[in-house]
């Protein structure tokens, strides 16, 4: 299809969390870096936050890849419909942990005998909750609960919660400050600059086998970016849809005006232009 028309093995911009394709820049490496800390130094909670969109999943399926390279065991709850009992049940068993789960206190006594025999032999457990702004106060709460469980000195168990701006509203809230003042390091993740977003759309379409020759016009990522506002998720959305666009209309090249059509059938136009620039553009096209 469009892929072998293009010269690529594959989508560039399919919509996945495919770590093979995390873009790195001095953001996503920071947040990166600071989850790893945390982690390797048994610091029992971190916190990764950051609008819709912009690469929180990706980061995590990375992170997921490192820790499993690492030898680590980890649980991805990323089902943030759970009340308190099914997390702990969804979390224990994606761990590998057998236990009785009519039994809260022993299931709770089982993840702490498994934790422990994990520590004695120098391994790390974690667990990585994403889209945790969905998640009730009760079950944020059990999740600070299983910091308790714990040595002298170091936590058990390591977690990572991950969600949008309104976690961290939520962890200002009264009944929550216990567990906000156990997160001991604190990441985000934000738009792409111009300059990001232009080399994030030739490095997808670098790991999906294009060559040298330009698929998009400089003029056409540039409009990506304002229309996506820098957003990795609208900017998969825009160029991915402009590629099927393109080879549809025998485009060996997506320009400017490819990308406007796009943009508006997406309801994506450009912040602060609104139906007046877009006439232009097409005015000019």
């Amino acid at each position: 299809m469009f892929e072998e028309f293009f010269g690529l093995r594959e989508d560039p911009f399919n919509g996945n969390p495919d770590p093979h394709y995390l873009y790195q820049t001095p953001s996503t490496e920071e947040a990166l870096a600071c989850l790893t800390y945390a982690i390797r130094r048994r610091k029992g909670f971190a916190l990764l936050t950051g609008e819709v969109g912009t690469g929180k999943t990706t980061l995590l399926n990375k992170l997921l890849e490192w820790l499993r390279g690492e030898q680590m065991a980890t649980a991805f709850v990323f089902n943030p419909r759970l009340d308190a009992d099914q997390l702990l049940e969804f979390a224990m068993t994606d761990f590998g942990i057998e236990a009785d789960f009519r039994k809260k206190s022993q299931a709770l006594l089982r993840l702490n005998q498994w934790l422990l025999e994990r520590y004695r032999v120098g391994e790390t457990a974690v667990l990585i909750v994403d889209e945790a702004q969905n998640l009730p106060m009760e079950v944020l709460e059990e999740i600070r609960l299983l910091t308790n469980l714990e040595t002298s000195t170091e936590k058990l168990l390591q977690i990572v919660l991950s969600g949008q701006p309104e976690l961290e509203q939520m962890l200002k809230q009264p009944q929550l400050r216990q567990l906000s003042q156990r997160i001991a390091l604190r990441c985000k993740t934000y738009p792409l600059t111009l300059e990001q977003t232009r080399d994030y759309v030739l490095e997808r379409l670098r790991i999906a086998g294009a060559d040298d020759l330009p698929i998009f016009t400089p003029e056409a990522m540039a409009f990506v970016h304002r229309c996506s506002r820098g957003i990795p998720r609208l900017i998969n959305v825009l160029c991915g849809q402009s590629l099927i666009t393109s080879f549809a209309e025998n485009r060996k090249v997506v320009s400017e005006a490819t990308v406007l059509a796009v943009a508006r059938e997406f309801e994506l136009n450009a912040p602060g232009n609104g139906r007046g620039f877009a006439s232009q553009r097409e005015a000019r096209a």
